[in-house]
């Protein structure tokens, strides 16, 4: 199918962006990746009346690791961020995610900032700045405004974006010393939408102890909620901790759906067993730091 009609612009600045999409207000659309926008307009399940093209921004493209996380623009691809060593070493969890993300040709053009946005429930970026308390920057004429990622995502495909905002950039915050973390997700092939899955964040004390687990699940709820596991671990090493029970408390947690895929039973037990393996990987990572 091809898309509905639609007024196309091109901005060449921030400024200029900002006061299209103002002025086009519930009927404006940003184009960054178009990874997910593009289907969508050609099965005519979106039909803004503006198509705000911002690949000629500059500026946005960037990824900056520093002490306190990683800051993403909103051009910056799947794959630019998951090659770059800076961001891996600053927050590790954004490669350990991406490598899941799609296929390649998908990664090359599809943005970090643009999957936050889609809020897809079903996506691994948005239950990775869930897990890390990060938050999103959205820009509008006359100011801006830091989401944190708690109130960021406010349903299936919604988010706190409002019309005439753009997302110019998400935060990943770093690691605190002593932690580690993982992800593990369940599809049918590599680079389909998973079945099930966990991004999951250890730490650990002086004494190398556990005092952090959380976990985040991937198609398990309508948002990325995130489950704080630390109570079930027990304030032991890891070698002792609870990591099943912590499992357990994770899934009984979970709210999936049953659709044509899999069944909320299965999807239930699939996240289960994937926090638990989750947890356990990311406490060595943690032990290992």
């Amino acid at each position: 199918m091809k898309p509905p009609p639609f007024d196309y612009h091109a901005p060449r600045s921030l400024g200029e962006a900002l006061d299209v999409l103002a002025e086009a207000g519930e009927e404006g659309k940003v184009l960054a990746g178009g990874q997910s926008l593009i289907p969508l307009l050609n099965m005519r399940l979106a039909a803004p009346a503006h198509l705000v093209d911002i690949n000629r921004l500059p500026g946005l493209a960037a990824v900056e690791a520093a002490p306190d996380g990683v800051r993403i623009g909103a051009l910056a691809r799947h794959a630019q961020v998951e090659r770059s060593e800076p961001a891996a070493v600053a927050q590790p969890l954004l490669r350990q995610a991406l490598r899941l993300v799609a296929h390649p040709v998908i990664r090359n053009r599809g943005t970090v900032v643009g999957s936050l946005v889609h809020a897809d429930p079903a996506a691994e970026l948005p239950a990775v700045l869930a897990l890390l308390g990060g938050s999103v920057r959205l820009a509008r004429r006359g100011g801006t405004r830091d989401v944190p990622a708690g109130e960021f995502f406010t349903g299936p495909l919604e988010s706190a974006a409002a019309p005439g905002e753009l997302a110019v950039s998400a935060l990943f915050p770093a690691l605190p010393p002593r932690s580690g973390t993982a992800f593990r997700e369940v599809a049918r092939r590599h680079g389909d939408y998973a079945l099930a899955g966990v991004a999951a964040l250890v730490g650990l004390d002086e004494d190398l102890r556990v005092t952090t687990a959380r976990v985040a699940c991937v198609s398990a709820g309508p948002v990325p909620a995130v489950a704080d596991v630390a109570g079930a671990c027990g304030h032991r090493p890891p070698a002792s901790a609870d990591w099943a029970g912590a499992a357990e408390a994770v899934r009984a947690r979970a709210e999936p759906e049953d659709d044509i895929h899999a069944t909320a039973a299965y999807r239930r037990h699939l996240i289960g067993v994937l926090a638990e393996r989750a947890l356990r990987d990311a406490a060595r990572e943690a032990l290992n730091a």
